[in-house]
């Protein structure tokens, strides 16, 4: 069994194999794995993401919980015999925007609870500032939040691991072994 850190904060580019990286993380640390799905659904793409990401984990012991943008209830809820996995801080950060709140008020609320649960976790979190620079000041407003908090979780996270190509290295901490 894995002894998993506080908070490990997982990060990559888009399909790069963090959250299957991240899923098997919480697996290999043998507690109760608790699922935080932060989507929402706006289209019939990210309908399909998210019944292909449910599907993957059916009958493989995860319990499941649709978050919203109350990711804040959610982690004051989790007891501490349990592994939880948040996935992912991108969506939640943008459905936060799109229901008109405030990051800049959200971020640190989460961080703060994040930091007085007893409850190890693990955030997955997308890279945004390695590609080309977006082309509307909304989408480049969006890289520069999400750029933000990672910045912030990543100084908070006990453990930094960037995935690429589907394989992991340690940005901060030391890479634990995860079975295939």
């Amino acid at each position: 069994m894995l002894i998993l850190p506080k908070l490990t904060l997982v990060t990559g580019g888009a399909a790069s194999g963090k959250s299957d990286y991240a899923e098997r993380l919480i697996a290999s640390s043998g507690l109760p794995k608790k699922y935080f799905a932060t989507s929402q659904i706006w289209d019939d793409e990210m309908a399909e993401k998210v019944r292909a990401h449910r599907t993957s984990r059916a009958g493989d012991g995860w319990d499941t919980v649709e978050t919203g943008t109350d990711l804040v209830a959610a982690i004051h809820a989790t007891a501490p015999n349990e592994a939880v996995l948040i996935d992912c801080a991108t969506m939640w950060l943008t459905a936060i925007i799109m229901a008109d709140a405030d990051p800049a008020d959200e971020v640190p609320r989460v961080l703060g609870a994040l930091s007085q649960s007893p409850t190890p976790f693990v955030i997955v979190t997308n890279e945004v500032g390695q590609g080309i620079v977006p082309d509307t000041s909304m989408g480049r407003a969006f890289r520069n939040i999400q750029g933000r908090f990672n910045q912030v979780a990543a100084r908070q996270a006990d453990s930094v691991i960037a995935v690429m190509s589907g394989l992991p290295f340690a940005l901060k901490g030391t890479l634990p072994e995860v079975p295939q």
